[in-house]
Order: structure tokens, then C-alpha cells, then sequence
């Protein structure tokens, strides 16, 4: 059964199409991944599967009755707690819970205590709502949103504090309840990962996998999309193609269906080379010597190659940033050195007595909750925090690149702007070099403010090559980033001859470039030896221990 159904849909902004032509069926039960690059469109689609945004063409077609509920990317911090969130999602439920509170006040006073009349009416009308209240699931929806919520790794406290004072992660696992709580059929997710520690990261999945009801998901972790969808849905050039299996299954059968459209029109050029030489060859001979036999056999070459299935030229490299990340000077050994450094904020705690030696060429993966102080011990590390206690060390040729987690840019920034203060050079250089880093032309003079999630870190990573360091800090670099630029990152990274020290909740990421673990946990750091994997089963094993 289609429950949402997208038939040559059309979306323009500013005269620009991000969706050409778009056919997409969500149907009861679904696991779709939605991917594609940056800017593609992703979020787009969702917010018209959502309802929230209006097509400039084609047709969107809804089962009557159906309940949708949708994650945004973005979730804005406000005075509400996430309790106060996840009980709005109801809003008939808390209506209702007026009007019986209302009832009791009613029954309550002497002026209808005084008329039996009246108070036969307010306890007819008090029978109706609380039936009504019943039906709905009212008596126990209170236990049911805490209940969502402590599933999600939200404690009793985080649940009363105001959402601008918790992080982005704890606000998306708020919504994400007040999603669930909405008991919809279909579930929309953009980038749900973002912010989310690696435990939680394994929350979602099992939510993702046991939901009842359809889901649609974007996402940039690969992980994530292996375990839970069912077929990616991938968006390219404003349309979508779908393919069968989960990313990994994916990935393969696009590599091999290129390659298979490559040989096929290989193939056919070659055809038509040989059909076009014949048709040159029969042109020739009948300006030589008249001959309708001539004419004839060079028109039926000719229709030959017309009525040909064309096959299109495969796009076996799409267009990439184009990261190059070396250091300007190889830098001493010992690279960046915290001895006994504590850090607190008004007096509370977050790292307490920690001693880390990082030395050149190292590949460091930073990983630890949500909250443990992992980009408090990020910024140390760059000296953009000085420690309340004890001391840090940085060699006197070491240059470090940081990339910020929450990068502020300066008022009235523009791509154009930061790159042209980052490096003297002409507007047109700076314009083509923007370019090379997958911004259009119309973006590079545009606010910081209009530029997405990824198009801020691709961004950061220029402005990071520009300086050419060899001690690289990178707190969160995946967050946002598609998944074509998060592959660029890591092949760089294995490349870079310099130091990488990086906080990252993306375990294909962690897998791939750390090469030692450092974790945070409860204001201790803890340094391991080898890989994420490896540091995972001996966490594991000492959990079970």
C-alpha cells in the first residue's frame, strides 16, 4: 500500500530547479535512505513528503487520514523542556486534560453544586471527555513520553531543563520522542545522527529497525544506513533513482552498473563510428558516379544510427571537492603535550588531571558520551582554551589547523571574504578555488548564514588547506558533510604526512583513519592502543566483565 506517493514533481528556488521530474513511493513498512550530495535536495523532499512545503510542479498524493511526523536537521533551543516537547506532539490529548480540569472546577463550585440540573450536564459532558481521554491513550500518556524520552539516554533532570540549555544532540532525541510519541505511519528523518555519541547512534538504530510504520531517512552514516534501510533512494540531478538492499549493498551495484553502462556505450560509439564511415564512404561514391543504390545504402546506415536505444555517457566520477591537505613544515616529534590540566567552568569540573602526549604522525580518535568534555579537550589541545590547572606544551614548529564544531563566522561573512583574508590572492582565483570546493558562482558573495550544514565544513576544511598546517584538530568534521565529501576527507587524512587528532561519533570514520583512541569519560582521559573496532570489543568485554 502507498501511503505517500511524489509523481513528476517540480521544486524551484530563485529560478534554480532542485527537483526535475521527481517520482518517489513511500509504502507501509518502508526503509528508504535517501542520499545525494549537499545542496541535492534531500531536506527538500522530506519537507514535501512532510506536508511543510508546497511543489512548483507534479503531484503529491497522501493516504486521507495519514499521520506524519518529521525530525528537522535543525532543532532551535526555547524555554520548553523536552517533557513540555514531547506532551505538545498531543496536542488533542492536552486539550482535552483542560476541559476535565475544567469539568472538576466546575463541579467544584456552589453555584452548581446548588442546580442538579446543571451538574447532571457537567458530569454527562466530564463522562464524554474522559471516554474520550481513555480512547486516546490520556491516562497513561504521561508515563509513555518519559518512557520515550529514558529509552532515548534522557535522564530525569535532562527532561526538565529548558531545551536552548541542552545540547544539539539531547534537543534531536527530544523531538525524535515527540516524533514517536505521535504514534505516526510514516517517519521522517534529516541526519537524526548529528550530535549523537556512539551509544545513542545504536539507540537509533534499534527505534529505526522496531518502528511500526514506514521511514524515510537522510543520512551520512554509513553505518547507520547499512543497519536499518531496506533501499536507498538516490537523488541526483533533481530525480531520484532506487536501488534495492541497504548503502553497502548500494554502493557495489552503482559501481557495477556504471561500469556495465560504460562498456555498453564504449560499444555503441564505436557502432556509430563504423556506421558513420560507411554513411561517408556511400556520400563519396555517389558524387562520383551517380548511383541511387548509394544514396539508398547511406540513408538506411543513417536510419540505423537514429533509431539506435541510445545509451548516455555514465558519469563515472561526479564532481568532488577537491581537498588537498599537506603541512608547509614537517613539525618536531613530540607534537602537543597536556601535563596534570584540569578545566572547570564556575567551578565544575569537566577534565580532571589529565596527561596526554600526542606526537607527530599520530591518528587520534577522540570519542566519549555526549557532554564528557570531548571539544573542551579539543580546543586545549589548539590553545583556544587556556587550563584552570596544570600545563600545556606545543612545539615551536607545530602549526595547527582547527575545525570547530560550531564554528561562529564574523557578521556580514562571506565564502568569498574569509577565503580572499585567508590568503592574499585575486577575486577571480578565490572564485574558481571556492569553485573547486563545490560552491556556485551565485554562493560565494552570499551571507554565511544562508549556507548549509556541509557547505560550512567544506568551507572550514579550504580555509584549513590554505594554511597549510601538520597538526590537524577536527572536532565533529563528518557532521553534515555527503557522503562523496566525507570520502575525499578520509583518503586525505591517510595521505596527510602530518598529525590528526579528531572527535568523531562516526564509526566508519573512527575505523578507518584513527590509529589510537582517546576517551573521555566522567572528567578522565583514557588513551588506547589501536583502532575504534578493537577499542569497542575490549570496552565491551570489560563491560560484561
Amino acid at each position: 500500500m502507498t501511503l505517500i506517493g511524489l509523481r513528476s514533481v517540480e521544486k524551484f528556488y530563485g529560478g534554480r530547479a532542485v527537483l526535475r521530474g521527481l517520482d518517489l513511493k513511500v509504502n507501509a513498512g518502508a526503509r528508504i535512505g535517501l542520499v545525494g550530495t549537499n545542496g541535492a535536495g534531500k531536506s527538500t523532499v522530506l519537507r514535501i513528503l512532510a506536508g511543510t512545503e508546497d511543489v512548483d510542479g507534479g503531484e503529491v498524493v497522501r493516504r486521507r487520514g495519514l499521520e506524519v511526523a518529521s525530525l528537522p536537521q535543525y532543532v532551535e533551543g526555547d524555554e520548553r523542556s523536552p517533557m513540555e516537547v514531547v506532551r505538545a506532539a498531543r496536542p488533542e490529548i492536552l486539550e482535552l486534560q483542560r476541559e476535565l480540569d475544567a469539568c472538576g472546577e466546575q463541579l467544584g463550585s456552589p453555584e452548581v453544586a446548588s442546580d442538579l440540573r446543571r451538574m447532571q450536564r457537567v458530569l454527562e459532558r466530564q463522562e464524554s471527555l474522559l471516554r474520550r481521554f481513555t480512547e486516546l491513550g490520556g491516562p497513561g500518556f504521561e508515563g509513555e513520553a518519559r518512557g520515550y524520552l529514558a529509552s532515548l539516554g534522557l535522564g530525569d533532570e535532562d527532561i526538565r531543563r529548558p531545551m536552548r540549555d541542552l545540547s544539539g544532540g539531547q534537543r534531536k532525541l527530544a523531538v525524535l520522542a515527540s516524533c514517536l510519541a505521535r504514534r505516526p505511519e510514516v517517519l521522517l528523518l534529516d541526519e537524526p545522527e548529528a550530535h549523537l555519541d556512539a551509544g545513542r547512534r545504536e539507540l537509533l538504530e534499534a527505534i529505526v529497525r522496531t518502528f511500526d510504520g514506514a521511514v524515510v531517512i537522510v543520512s551520512h552514516d554509513r553505518y547507520l544506513l547499512d543497519e536499518t534501510v531496506g533501499e536507498i533512494a538516490e537523488l541526483e540531478d533533481g530525480a531520484i533513482t532506487m536501488w534495492p538492499g541497504n548503502y553497502s549493498a548500494y554502493s557495489v551495484a552503482r559501481e557495477l552498473k556504471l561500469k556495465r553502462q560504460q562498456q555498453l556505450y564504449v560499444a555503441q560509439q564505436k557502432e556509430i563510428a563504423r556506421l558513420e564511415e560507411a554513411i561517408r564512404r556511400f556520400k563519396l561514391w555517389a558524387s562520383l558516379v551517380p548511383n541511387e543504390r548509394h544514396i539508398k545504402q547511406a540513408r538506411n546506415k543513417q536510419r540505423q544510427i537514429d533509431q539506435m536505444d541510445k545509451v548516455d555517457r555514465p558519469v563515472l566520477e561526479r564532481r568532488k571537492m577537491n581537498l588537498d591537505l599537506r603541512g608547509r613544515v614537517r613539525g618536531g616529534k613530540k607534537v602537543i603535550d597536556l601535563s596534570n590540566v584540569g578545566m572547570a567552568f564556575d567551578d565544575d569540573p569537566v577534565l580532571i588531571d589529565v596527561d596526554l602526549t600526542v606526537e607527530r604522525g599520530e591518528r587520534l580518535g577522540i570519542v566519549g558520551p555526549n557532554g564528557a568534555g570531548k571539544s573542551v579537550l579539543a580546543k586545549l589541545l589548539v590553545g583556544v582554551l587556556s587550563p584552570t590547572e596544570g600545563e600545556r606544551w606545543a612545539g615551536p614548529s607545530i602549526d595547527i589547523g582547527y575545525l570547530a564544531q560550531n564554528d561562529e563566522p564574523p557578521p556580514g561573512a562571506t565564502p568569498l571574504g574569509l577565503v580572499r583574508d585567508a590568503g592574499p590572492m585575486y577575486e577571480g582565483d578565490a572564485v574558481k578555488l571556492l569553485g573547486r570546493f563545490l560552491f556556485r558562482y551565485e554562493q560565494v558573495r552570499e551571507s554565511m548564514t544562508a549556507l548549509s550544514g556541509g557547505e560550512r565544513t567544506r568551507l572550514q576544511l579550504l580555509l584549513i588547506m590554505l594554511r597549510e598546517p601538520n597538526c590537524l584538530v577536527l572536532d565533529e568534521p563528518t557532521n553534515h558533510l555527503d557522503i562523496d565529501s566525507l570520502e575525499i576527507l578520509e583518503a586525505e587524512l591517510e595521505r596527510f604526512d602530518g598529525t590528526v587528532i579528531f572527535v568523531s561519533h562516526d564509526r566508519y570514520f573512527l575505523d578507518r583513519i584513527a590509529d589510537g583512541i582517546v576517551e573521555v569519560r566522567e572528567g578522565a582521559v583514557h588513551r588506547h592502543t589501536g583502532g575504534y573496532s578493537d577499542w569497542r570489543v575490549r570496552a565491551s568485554q570489560h563491560a560484561s566483565a
